[in-house]
């Protein structure tokens, strides 16, 4: 049985973990798919946005338990490849020119809190919990770390990675690691309604552009990373989208991506 499934509808594209009896646990296989799964997404012009979502209790329990007692068995340069493919599907993830969002109704542990911290936006239910274990059993959050950084500041990141407690959906949200808490019975109508508004309110132009804003914030001193915006929107305002959309606004007309 795969460990997805892929589903399109209303430019939604939602890849589904499908893995229940092993709480959607990650392995080689799995991340393959997944890395196969976004890959297409981002190649088909029907798809604006992407759900990443899961069947089952948990969202994604990290490794898995047989993966992990395999592991053992790798030479330094095996572990070193394998670790890569987890490292190439954060990236293109993260990189993604179309919006990620993260529908999360169980638990989201290591490599699986991963997951929700690579995706643009993340919206969980109260009971889900969240993690980044490694510690615990001597291994280490890599990875993720560089994205978690990035995204909740390295104080609160050190908190949650050198302890490796588990924290709730409430505080995962007040620290900035997820956006929102649902409960179980509405969440993934909000999320396929707020997809929906980004399918239909947003220009795919814009959003692509402005997601790559975000990404490299970071990467240029303040000078040069002002001089890259200021020409990021001259190129945008000769875009097809931008004078679209500022036509539509003078003369008072609605307008649907």
């Amino acid at each position: 049985m795969s460990g997805i499934t892929y589903d399109i509808a209303n430019r939604i594209a939602t890849i589904t973990l499908n893995r229940p009896e092993k709480r959607n646990a990650l392995n080689g296989a799995l991340v393959r798919e997944l890395r196969a799964a976004f890959a297409n997404a981002e190649a088909d012009p029907a798809v604006k946005v992407v759900v990443l979502a899961a069947n089952g209790k948990a969202f994604c329990a990290g490794a898995d338990l047989d993966y992990l007692q395999q592991l053992q068995g790798y030479t330094h340069e095996e572990n070193l490849s394998d670790s890569r493919e987890l490292m190439f599907l954060f990236r293109e993830i993260y990189g993604m020119e179309k919006p990620v969002i993260a529908l999360i109704t169980g638990d989201a542990i290591a490599g699986g809190c991963g997951l929700a911290t690579v995706a643009d936006l993340s919206y969980a239910v109260p009971e889900a919990r969240f993690g980044y274990t490694e510690v615990r059993i001597g291994f280490v959050p890599a990875l993720v770390s560089i994205f978690l950084v990035r995204k909740i500041g390295e104080g609160r990141a050190r908190e949650l990675l050198l302890t490796g407690k588990l924290v709730d959906a409430a505080a995962a949200a007040q620290a900035g690691l997820i956006n929102g808490v649902w409960p179980a019975g509405a969440i993934r109508q909000e999320v396929y309604a707020l997809a929906g508004r980004l399918c239909t309110e947003t220009s795919a132009n814009s959003l692509k552009v402005t997601k790559r804003l975000v990404r490299t914030a970071l990467d240029l001193p303040l000078d040069a990373a002002l001089e890259e915006a200021a020409r990021i929107n001259a190129d945008t305002r000769e875009h097809p989208d931008c004078q679209q959309g500022i036509a539509a606004f003078l003369n008072k007309e609605k307008l649907e991506w």
